[in-house]
């Protein structure tokens, strides 16, 4: 019979939860800049060294509370056509956006990322890679049956617009991205893309 290790090196399943859920509050509450590692320890009840044997720090503790709330763990869309997949593309984002953890954290943590370098790149691995890394399966896959052209970056502009238009939309302009818009934006991309 084998046994875990005394103190084990990472935490339970639940206490990551209540520890990623406690990093999202408290960046909530007190910002990127106030947020610390002995903070969200108290708020998630373990102890400080629990969350430095899984995070090597307030970044990376910080970008993976983020990019499990931002990546869908499913296959990228693959509805049969480029704009259905578009489509549930532009669906995922604004699911994230409007995920009552990420709404209110999403503007202070990207204008920390122009005055964090470290906090930046991890996000970048962590949250925007993995993010990007989707949007472009699904384009490669069109390039593939011959809907798109393989054009690096006119597809890569496409991932761009992708995350941006709604991201735009919703926090600078504070209007709703409803149905009507994603079917609009997803026919304006496969429109732009067609061969």
């Amino acid at each position: 019979m084998t046994r875990e290790p005394a103190g084990a090196a990472v935490l339970r399943p639940d206490l990551t939860d209540a520890v990623l859920d406690a990093v999202l509050q408290e960046f909530a509450e007190v910002g990127y800049g106030r947020l610390s590692m002995q903070r969200v320890a108290t708020r998630a009840g373990v102890g400080k060294s629990a969350l430095y044997r899984r995070w090597p720090g307030k970044e990376e503790m910080v970008a993976d509370a983020m990019a499990r709330l931002g990546v869908p763990e499913d296959p990228p869309p693959d509805t049969g056509s480029l704009r259905g997949d578009l489509r549930a593309l532009g669906e995922d984002m604004r699911a994230w956006l409007t995920t009552p953890a990420v709404r209110p954290v999403t503007s202070d943590l990207l204008a920390e990322l122009a005055r964090s370098p470290g906090l930046a790149e991890v996000f970048r691995s962590a949250l925007a890679g993995p993010r990007r890394r989707r949007a472009r399966a699904v384009l490669d896959a069109a390039v593939r049956r011959g809907e798109v052209p393989d054009d690096e970056i006119l597809l890569d502009l496409v991932v761009d617009v992708l995350g941006s238009a709604p991201y735009w939309r919703m926090t600078v302009l504070g209007e709703e991205v409803d149905d009507g818009y994603l079917d609009r934006l997803a026919g304006l991309l496969a429109q732009g893309l067609a061969v």
